[in-house]
């Protein structure tokens, strides 16, 4: 079996109002499930807002260290699930189902 990570990407701003955000949240928690059930889960995570992250990059000798995300941009990676499946087809049913429940785009991709 191969592991795959299911990126969910989210726009930048205020998360969905309540009534939509359970939705989804119930919708995650049943793929969850199933994906337990089917013995594809590792772990799932979801993370706090780009702004929290702080970006450490080489430079010669010295370490920069900025605030912040890596780069601008509209959209961010706002959690994460890692799984095993048997081949790439079988992660892409799972990621599908995934972009179903978040309402948002999933990438896919193995893990070495």
């Amino acid at each position: 079996m191969t592991e795959y990570l299911l990126s969910v990407y989210q726009p930048d701003g205020p998360p969905p109002a309540p009534p939509v955000l359970d939705k989804i949240m119930n919708d995650l928690e049943a793929l969850n499930q199933e994906l337990r059930a089917a013995g594809a889960w590792v772990f799932s995570v979801g993370l706090y807002p780009p702004t929290t992250a702080t970006v450490l990059r080489a430079q010669g000798d010295d370490v920069l260290m900025t605030d912040g995300p890596f780069t601008e941009g509209k959209e961010h990676v706002g959690g994460f699930t890692v799984i095993e499946a048997p081949d790439l087809d079988a992660a892409l049913v799972w990621a599908g189902k995934m972009a179903q429940a978040t309402t948002l785009p999933i990438e896919v991709r193995p893990i070495r």
